[in-house]
């Protein structure tokens, strides 16, 4: 079995004598589409900023593969009003990178028409993407986004979800993704993991949406959520 890209073991982290985080162990595998899910104030993030080694645990350790490249979009990014930096000298504020694989990714992601804007005119959508772009320059085998739609519209969503899957069918990048959208994490997760300060379930999502942890956590969804991903689960067209 090949090794980890990242692996978590029995990580704690304490905040104002409250534990944010509680014995949270887990791994990602290359190739695996992780999504994260819980309520709100439930570690998500915390878990997230260890895990990428910009918030130290109380007790635990993480592990990363020598072989692991993250890229990381941010919960929140707002561009400063007053530094008028362009799109494309954004994405080069990191210094050398390959012509051809920057010529790729502008591509890939879809921001050729905006390389040349100021970065603070960007919509949500449009920044979204600019993110993407730069986290995947760094030819990641690791992408990690911490809710990335938060901001978007319906149709905005459903647009970076669908370049989301595109990136991970087609660059061999394993995905660990923070999100709310528990219809798209039970169609498109290989695996979700549900945290509440500790790891209610982990598991595949046919597993995890019958936990009842899940099932409690998410109580006001589940009707809803079990009629869509049943249609979904066992749907199929005639060809």
């Amino acid at each position: 079995m090949s090794e980890a890209l990242i692996s978590a073991e029995n990580i704690y982290l304490e905040h104002n004598e409250k534990n944010v985080l509680d014995n949270v162990s887990f791994k990602i595998n290359t190739g695996e589409f992780v999504t994260l899910i819980g309520p709100n104030g439930a570690g998500k993030s915390s878990l997230i900023e260890v895990l990428l080694g910009l918030l130290s645990a109380t007790n635990g350790k993480v592990r990363r593969s020598k072989k692991v490249v993250i890229g990381y979009t941010p919960q929140n990014f707002i561009p400063n009003p007053f530094i008028p930096i362009s799109v494309i000298n954004f994405l080069k504020l990191d210094g050398k990178f390959n012509q051809h694989w920057f010529d790729e990714v502008i591509e890939l992601c879809g921001i050729e028409s905006i390389l040349h804007n100021p970065l603070k005119s960007l919509s949500g959508g449009e920044l979204q993407r600019v993110l993407l772009t730069r986290a995947m320059l760094k030819k990641p085998n690791l992408l990690i986004l911490d809710e990335p739609v938060q901001n978007l519209d319906i149709n905005g969503q459903m647009l970076f979800y669908r370049l989301i899957e595109t990136i991970h069918e087609t660059q061999n990048c394993a995905v660990l993704m923070v999100s709310h959208d528990l219809h798209h994490v039970m169609k498109r997760s290989n695996k979700v993991l549900c945290l509440f300060h500790h790891i209610c379930c982990f598991g595949q999502p046919d597993t995890v949406i019958r936990d009842s942890q899940f099932n409690d956590l998410f109580a006001d969804q589940m009707d809803d959520l079990l009629a869509t991903y049943e249609h979904h689960h066992n749907h199929c067209h005639d060809h």
